[in-house]
């Protein structure tokens, strides 16, 4: 019986589930305030994603803060706090083996926001350009420049 290698196409059911329940327990953790920890107690954390490595060894773990404050001081704290934190909720999630959590800043957030930006200013270049495309139309619909109109004359 051969495997499958998933090289080229994205993570397995079985990573996208684990990282799932491990974005939910890590979450349900830092909303309870139950790290003890000061500098992670005094702002709010949300955990977008979960990435686990094939091997499940390895867990990314991508947060955003409250207004993207405090980034510089929640990371090393939490990325300090990794341990405790696998420790904390290792027994809720049914694994031979915890991954390592490795916390990193979520940036889909400013890039969604860069892109609606170039939106707006793409719809912001095409409605300049509407008025000309309406008088061109209402010329044509006048008969202006038209060949049969001229011919018929």
């Amino acid at each position: 019986m051969t495997r499958k290698h998933r090289s080229v196409s994205g993570p397995s059911q079985r990573q996208l589930r684990v990282g799932e329940e491990l974005r939910h327990l890590i979450a349900a953790l830092l909303s309870r305030q139950e790290t003890h920890i000061p500098e992670l107690d005094t702002v709010s954390i949300t955990v977008s994603e979960v990435s686990v490595s094939p091997d499940f060894s390895n867990a990314s773990v991508y947060i955003m803060t409250l207004g993207g404050n405090m980034l510089d001081v929640v990371l090393p704290a939490l990325n300090g706090a990794a341990p405790q934190l696998g420790h904390a909720i290792v027994g809720k999630v049914h694994l031979r083996r915890m991954p390592k959590l490795k916390f990193f800043a979520d940036t889909s957030y400013e890039n969604a926001a860069k892109i609606s930006r170039v939106f707006a200013t793409i719809n912001q270049h095409n409605d300049l350009y509407q008025p000309l495309k309406a008088d061109t139309d209402r010329a044509r619909d006048d008969g202006v420049g038209d060949k049969e109109h001229d011919q018929s004359s």
